[in-house]
């Protein structure tokens, strides 16, 4: 039976799709044992995920070197016949090399990948995705396509949420992380006061985007929205998503949630843009950007706290109808 450790310590939009890895890995060895590194708050990604043997859980806020040094004694004893690491940060190259695993997997840009048994360009290509290039890492031992990432609902959570789904419903999940990722309050509110009157409307998100989700909720005239956000699980999201006529989402984590249940989705991109390779993976997907060709577009990978230049046009230029155009009213 091989043994992976897969190394995924970022953000939960990282990891949900280094669920791609696990999927692949397992797909190719049934009997391999599949364990997960990841940072604290991340770790319900993997709720119902009979296919992952361990979740490692690292608190990065408390003592974060002293739970480093536990790992690796921790991993050592588990004799690793491999570690894969999808992070580019010392700590996470430090834990690789000193796995003990007898191979160790990682990309260049790591400061200490000089040491691992294989590296690889981090890089970004026309019409490739995180998970091509994350495939990279394990393509010589499985093959060269790589697996969707994956979440697993329970049948707990299907009846939790199966209320719900009586009527046609969409899900707008308006919060990011990164002020210059998130389409403005205004434009969403002006969006759902134009939905039709039947169509419910279902709000996502973290437990710190519920004041957004009411602040929409409250400003607008649509009658039929429910704001779930900090009610849900990661995998509850998705559940409600499947199902959705319509998934609207920023350039976040939630067009990754949508990705793993292949439901419908409408990605709204302001200041990033698809070809960092971190798109909706769905079949039925969309993206929608400003069509103005702005010179400062993109501004950065992460996105800002606010827009450089004060205008914000990457957002503002986006219309309402746009968004509307990828419903189906039928």
């Amino acid at each position: 039976m091989k043994k992976y450790l897969i190394i995924q310590t970022a953000s939960i939009g990282d990891v949900i799709l280094s669920t791609s890895i696990g999927e692949k890995l397992r797909q190719h060895d049934p009997n391999s044992r599949i364990d997960y590194l990841v940072k604290k708050g991340n770790e319900g990604i993997f709720h119902g995920n009979m296919g992952v043997n361990e979740v490692y859980v690292w608190d990065k806020k408390t003592s974060k070197y002293k739970n480093l040094l536990q790992f690796i004694f921790l991993f050592r004893q588990q004799k690793y016949d491999y570690a894969i690491n999808l992070q580019r940060f010392f700590s996470s190259g430090f834990i690789t090399l000193f796995s003990g695993a007898h191979k160790t997997l990682g990309f260049k840009k790591n400061p200490l990948s000089i040491f691992f048994s294989h590296r690889f360009k981090h890089e970004y290509k026309d019409n490739w995705h995180e998970i091509d290039r994350n495939h990279q890492l394990i393509a010589h031992i499985t093959d060269g396509v790589p697996a969707h990432p994956r979440l697993y609902p329970t049948k707990k959570d299907e009846a939790r949420l199966s209320e719900y789904k009586t009527q046609s419903y969409i899900t707008i999940t308006p919060a990011s992380l990164w002020f210059t990722k998130q389409f403005p309050k205004e434009k969403w509110i002006d969006f759902i006061d134009k939905l039709p009157d039947g169509l419910a409307v279902y709000f996502l998100g973290g437990a710190a985007d519920k004041t957004l989700c009411d602040e929409i909720i409250n400003s607008s005239k649509h009658l039929s929205c429910i704001n779930f956000a900090g009610k849900l699980s990661l995998v509850e999201s998705g559940v409600l998503m499947r199902d959705a006529r319509m998934n609207y989402v920023n350039d976040s984590a939630a067009q990754h949630i949508a990705s793993c249940f292949d439901a419908k989705t409408t990605t709204i991109y302001c200041s990033t843009t698809p070809f960092f390779g971190f798109g909706p993976l769905s079949a039925q997907s969309i993206v929608i950007e400003n069509q103005l060709n702005l010179s400062c577009r993109p501004c950065g990978l992460h996105g800002h706290q606010a827009c450089p230049k004060e205008h914000f046009d990457c957002a503002n230029s986006i219309d309402a109808q746009q968004l509307l155009n990828q419903l189906n009213y039928d």
